[in-house]
């Protein structure tokens, strides 16, 4: 006796579909509302940005700061003498 494979794919859920796969992307197409992301994929792309951010955080804090303009200092040189 042998086992149906799981499998996480949206198109085999769909009812409507003929069994061609240009028909399913154009069902996908006409019906954005019907089509949406696990939550194991939502919870996961989540997670990675998170990690990416965290990363991004690390590097900058981690770099050497850059004198873009050192010879204004941190006075007023706009040309208000106020």
């Amino acid at each position: 006796m042998t086992r149906k494979k799981k499998t996480r794919s949206l198109a085999d859920k769909v009812t409507i579909r003929t069994g061609r796969r240009k028909d399913y992307k154009k069902w996908r197409h006409e019906n954005p509302e019907q089509v949406t992301s696990s939550r194991r994929f939502v919870a996961k792309k989540q997670q990675q940005r998170k990690l990416q951010a965290v990363r991004k955080l690390a590097r900058q804090q981690s770099g050497q700061p850059i004198a873009i303009h050192p010879d204004k200092g941190g006075d007023n040189s706009s040309g208000d003498p106020s």
